[in-house]
């Protein structure tokens, strides 16, 4: 069932104003001791300078966080672009971020959330539920008139112990199954992909048969921050998603598709996440393409 209560938003989210007031940067000069961890996941597809623009201007005390090396294993065609990093190397990397077991964390980008959630679910699915995305990211940072630093931060190391399994994975096994069994197989990629019109990146073009296109960027306002707890209730309706069935997400490699989890998770709809999405999928000979 859903729930468009403001507990299951704020549990996912937090605004810009809020978080400012909670570092104390709301005319104050030093953060309180117990400020939330910051995450700065600047990355986009097909780009390679996040670090560079995190060191040109990033929320204070913020720490950059590699997608592609710290938030996915090497890539495998077997197992896709961004295969689930293994529980020691994601301990490794959290604690290098400062991540205690105590901590408070917020994670953010400059695409709104769309690759910060794949941090936030991730330490989810390791077991520290203590994070949200900061709702429109970067942009409704600066256009709350709240400062940047420039340069690289470097915390105190954390203690974080990890144990991956706290939230729904599907195998492709699974997402080939899952509308046969009564499911709601959301495809989080744009429509043009997951109508097999262009593939720019994965071996195949199309999609997994019976699911239904249900693009990430649909989550978002004009501005960047999420939509509504009604705006998304009525999108996800009208896709079948409400919770009364299993709900499953995938996309190209598992990284936007967390954002569309995200999403559900803020109106208390909770959705399974297959990691491997469509790049493990259509490396597969053995697994049909539906088009259309």
């Amino acid at each position: 069932m859903t729930d468009g209560s403001p507990s299951a938003r704020d549990a996912v989210l937090v605004d810009a104003a809020t978080l400012a007031a909670d570092l104390q940067l709301g005319g104050l000069d030093d953060p309180a001791g117990g400020a939330p961890v910051l995450l700065d996941v600047r990355w986009a597809l097909g780009r390679s300078d996040g670090r560079d623009r995190y060191e040109e201007g990033h929320l204070p005390g913020a720490v950059y966080v590699d997608l592609d090396t710290e938030l996915a294993a090497a890539p495998d065609p077997a197992e896709g672009r961004h295969p689930l990093p293994g529980a020691a190397a994601f301990q490794a990397a959290a604690r290098g971020w400062g991540v205690c077991t105590d901590s408070r964390v917020v994670v953010y980008d400059a695409v709104g959330g769309t690759s910060a959630a794949r941090a936030w679910w991730l330490l989810r699915w390791f077991g520290h539920d203590a994070v949200r995305i900061l709702d429109g990211g970067l942009d409704a940072w600066v256009r709350g008139g709240f400062p940047l630093e420039s340069g690289a931060t470097r915390r105190e190391r954390g203690d974080v112990v990890v144990r991956p399994g706290h939230l729904p994975v599907l195998d492709a096994d699974g997402a080939a199954d899952w509308t046969d069994d009564g499911g709601v197989l959301l495809d989080a990629r744009a429509a043009e992909r997951y109508r097999g019109e262009v593939e720019p990146v994965d071996p195949r073009a199309g999609h997994v048969p019976g699911a239904v296109s249900a693009p990430t960027t649909a989550n978002l306002s004009d501005d960047g921050t999420f939509r509504s707890a009604e705006e998304l209730t009525r999108r996800f309706a009208e896709l079948g998603a409400t919770g009364r069935a299993p709900v499953g997400v995938y996309c190209g490699s598992g990284v936007t598709a967390a954002h569309e989890v995200a999403a559900l998770a803020s109106i208390g709809v909770e959705a399974a996440l297959y990691p491997g999405s469509w790049s493990q999928w259509s490396n597969d000979p053995s697994r049909p393409a539906a088009t259309g």
